[in-house]
């Protein structure tokens, strides 16, 4: 009975390790956008795929937001890039859009949804 709990005991581990393996997909230290709205007032880095953009040229403080995972209005985080700081980040909205992309910064709410407002390209990264 031995011989079979062993065998049995590592597949199951083996099995287990893969599941949780592949149901990550945020690196370690990172938050979902699903999550960020738990840590709001945190600093915090948040990944997820920029599903919409928009370059609002005639809106005040010009700004660019970047919605992850879910598109406007239907979006659950976002990142904003105000005009005068648009021009150390080339345009995000067309460089970014589909892509997979991490963000680092204080995560506040605005009209009850988590966002961070990038102010230097370092703050994000392709994942």
């Amino acid at each position: 009975m031995a011989l079979i709990q062993k065998p049995l005991v590592l597949w199951v581990s083996v099995l287990l390790g893969v599941s949780l393996a592949s149901t990550s997909s945020v690196a370690a230290g990172t938050l979902t956008t699903q999550d960020a709205a738990k840590h709001v007032g945190e600093v915090a880095t948040v990944c997820g795929t920029v599903a919409s953009t928009n370059y609002a040229v005639k809106s005040k403080g010009q700004p660019t937001y970047l919605n992850l995972d879910q598109p406007y209005p239907n979006h659950i985080f976002t990142v904003v890039v105000w005009g005068s700081d648009r021009p150390k980040f080339g345009a995000p909205e067309v460089a970014l859009k589909g892509k997979r992309v991490c963000v680092t910064g204080p995560i506040q709410l605005y009209k009850a949804k988590p966002e961070i407002i990038a102010t230097d390209p370092r703050q994000l990264s392709l994942q």
